[in-house]
């Protein structure tokens, strides 16, 4: 087997000697090159190929988030992408966990206004999916309006690592209330919170109306002790924290019977974004976004039909492939085949075309260039020859005679030198009869 594979080695390498009027050692050379180019298209061609398998990293099990990531896990795996899903402690650990390279996650719903400190080189965009409005639950019988009014109170903003606590500290410590003043700031979870806010062990709580349980938001809604802040001071906040929005909870919108709200109430809310490491897949990133637009394009209270996800990114790079996404959709053979058929005529569309379209040219124009090479070195000898004839008179006494029959001896042992390929054997030949040519008639002009 192993004398077989050289001997074909060998009849290659002696047609391109043939052809290409080359050496053994150049001819060997272009196949090892040759070679080399194809074993690398096929190594990149498996190697580009789309995982099977990514990580997203959501929230905790039973919440809004990590419910969301289960739909997600649903749709990819109608493609035959199978989504590992990271519980984690909300949208802080997130961010951490994707902008940590040691930590296993690809992508992960992360709220706007946390990157600041952390190194987000390697994160981009795929898009907003969704408003995640602050709502801040208090007791007591009169309306809050400026969370300055908090001040010397009893606040529950999130455990730590959720999107919930670190807005609720940004709020509040542009209101003057830090950690470690007159104000207790207690990080507790959602449950705990409610429970303390009901039995009136706190003073006011701060929810995520999108993250919260409906269990806990029915408590809230329907004690009639429990009021909610409406953000007199809306426009002033989005103008100074420019990825926050200012939404309108509608009066009556929560429960017309009772007329909750009694009134139109303002909120502030940040975005969900969809953050993806730079180097996700380009197919991965068109089937995710796929998926948002199957997931999150639903209205809710917070949102009309059809908002998102949108291409709208606040503290990350939007990626190319959601720009692209979001101006055409999916990609022309993730349109219409299916996803690993898909997949597959797109990395052959990438890898071995644009190989096809430099090789063929190549190979071809290295035949025109041998016999421009070949045809130079055969035009010179013709060039000494005409120089010599010219320098033949009439009669050609002995002396010069002798000396041209020494240059004509000196071309043609030059000429037998020559390596031409079987190609060029015509005009080889003839240039060696045109030497015999002029050696004759040198031999009959001799005084």
């Amino acid at each position: 087997m192993r004398t077989g594979r050289i001997n074909v080695f060998n009849r290659i390498a002696a047609t391109l000697m043939d052809n290409f009027g080359i050496g053994r050692t150049a001819a060997m050379a272009l196949l090892i090159i040759i070679g080399s180019v194809i074993i690398l298209a096929c190594f990149w061609f498996f190697y580009s190929a789309p995982p099977k398998t990514i990580t997203i990293t959501c929230g905790e099990k039973g919440s809004l988030y990590y419910r969301i990531a289960e739909r997600y896990a649903k749709v990819l795996a109608r493609d035959g992408v199978r989504l590992i899903i990271l519980p984690s402690e909300g949208s802080q650990q997130n961010l951490q966990r994707l902008a940590s390279r040691s930590f296993k996650a690809d992508i992960g719903f992360v709220q706007t206004g946390l990157a600041k400190g952390e190194n987000i080189e390697h994160l981009v965009s795929l898009g907003s999916v969704a408003n995640q409005p602050l709502m801040v639950f208090h007791n007591g019988t009169r309306d809050v309006e400026m969370l300055s009014q908090f001040k010397g109170k009893r606040l529950a903003v999130g455990p730590k690592g959720s999107g919930t606590r670190a807005l609720a500290l940004t709020l509040l410590a542009a209101n003057g209330i830090e950690q470690g003043g007159s104000t207790s700031l207690l990080d507790i979870d959602d449950d705990q919170a409610v429970s303390d806010l009901l039995a009136g062990k706190i003073d006011a709580v701060f929810l995520m109306a999108d993250s919260a349980s409906a269990q806990n938001m029915r408590k809230l809604t329907k004690d009639q002790t429990i009021r909610l802040v409406n953000f007199s001071q809306a426009e002033g906040y989005l103008r100074r924290f420019h990825y926050l929005n200012k939404l309108v909870l509608p009066k009556g919108a929560i429960d017309f019977e009772r007329n909750i709200p009694a009134v139109d109430v303002h909120l502030l809310s940040p975005s969900v974004e969809l953050i993806a490491r730079k180097n996700l897949h380009s197919a991965l990133s068109d089937l995710l976004l796929a998926a948002a637009m199957e997931i999150h394009n639903r209205p809710t209270l917070y949102q009309k039909r059809g908002e998102f996800p949108s291409p709208v990114s606040y503290e990350f790079p939007l990626s190319d492939d959601a720009q692209r996404f979001f101006k055409s959709g999916k990609s022309f053979f993730f349109r219409y085949l299916p996803f690993w058929l898909a997949s597959l005529f797109n990395r052959i569309l990438v890898v071995f075309v644009p190989l096809i379209l430099i090789l063929i040219p190549a190979f071809k124009s290295i035949p025109a260039l041998y016999r421009w090479k070949v045809r130079l070195s055969i035009l010179k000898w013709y060039r000494a020859l005409l120089i010599l004839e010219q320098e033949m008179s009439a009669v050609v006494p002995p002396e010069k005679s002798k000396a041209l029959s020494l240059r004509i001896n000196e071309i043609e042992k030059e000429v037998n030198k020559m390596k031409i390929p079987a190609s060029f054997a015509d005009q080889f030949y003839i240039l060696r009869g045109h030497i015999s040519y002029v050696r004759a008639n040198l031999e009959g002009k001799r005084a």
